[in-house]
């Protein structure tokens, strides 16, 4: 049956024919908006250990987790044809070029490893950078991938971001010119954004020369400064009951560009990280089902009113 949306494992297959995995490691960077350059104390949501294995930690080489990333993933999806190295955990440019070179020159030396994605933020990125990435390009899969989390400049305050939303263009297009693998990451659910304002973003990221965009529902991380806010104020969150989450993104769905590729559309925390679990413990799996049906149960598609 023809998907009614495209996703990024379709990219994939029909770029290069096969399937590769990603691989998490973690190169010991940070983020200016976590050293003190622009601001401290990191986005008010942000706690990275929920979102890398364990496998990831900046104390093991770079060649050590990769190994053990391979061998990680080895045993659950045995038609892997290869790796990808995924610097993911803060901004990964966010270092001299040299250094750079030296990090992702080592991911790379695996035999099993095909190319690197590149997590980073918009504001951590130049022309020298990018022609580097770019000139990897011509002999390595390179996928940029930027976390802007949101359109509104009000809402990158608040939660601390310390760029903006002009920044995000600028980077994106930058990147694009140079027929990089662009994604971008938004969250859906921050402080102060209604569903209709959320919706409203649809055609702006549909705007940018993205390749793809992965979407996350907002998930209260313990300990971070967002719960703290939530706690006092719950009132200026939008939250998703399942069902009202998966018709919520169709509806955003129904208005972003039809060749845009969905890498992911909700998120998993490991549960000993956030303070509830409002739909259960669901897997991805699961939750890719729901929307298909419900897709199906619409008769609609992406980008129907686009």
């Amino acid at each position: 049956m023809e998907s009614r949306y495209h996703s990024f494992v379709d990219f994939m297959k029909n770029m290069y024919g096969v399937r590769y995995q990603k691989i998490v490691i973690d190169a010991g960077f940070t983020c200016p908006n976590r050293d003190g350059s622009i601001s401290r104390g990191g986005c008010t949501y942000c706690d990275n250990r929920a979102f890398h294995p364990s496998y990831s930690s900046p104390d093991k080489s770079i060649a050590s987790q990769t190994e053990e990333g391979i061998e990680f993933h080895r045993g659950r999806y045995r038609n892997v044809k290869g790796y990808l190295a995924y610097f993911q955990p803060y901004s990964n440019t966010y270092a001299p070029l040299q250094r750079l070179k030296e990090l992702y020159s080592q991911a790379l030396e695996h035999p099993q490893v095909v190319g690197i994605v590149v997590g980073t933020r918009p504001d951590c990125v130049d022309a020298e950078k990018l022609d580097y990435l770019a000139e990897l390009s011509k002999k390595h899969i390179v996928i940029v991938e930027y976390g802007i989390e949101s359109c509104s400049n009000k809402t990158l305050r608040r939660i601390n971001r310390g760029h903006t939303w002009e920044q995000a263009v600028e980077a994106v297009n930058m990147t694009a010119e140079r027929h990089l693998i662009t994604g971008a990451h938004f969250i859906f659910g921050l402080p102060g954004e209604s569903r209709e304002k959320m919706i409203g973003m649809a055609p702006m990221i549909s705007s940018l020369p993205l390749t793809s965009v992965k979407f996350h529902q907002l998930q209260i991380i313990k300990g971070t400064k967002m719960e703290q806010e939530f706690a006092v104020h719950p009132e200026e969150f939008t939250t998703f009951a399942l069902e009202e989450y998966i018709d919520f993104f169709i509806d955003f769905l129904e208005k972003v560009r039809p060749d845009l590729y969905i890498e992911r559309f909700a998120g998993e925390v490991p549960p000993r990280f956030v303070n509830s679990t409002p739909w259960g413990l669901i897997r991805n799996v699961e939750l890719l089902r729901m929307l298909d049906k419900r897709l199906e149960e619409r008769d609609t598609r992406q980008g129907r009113l686009y």
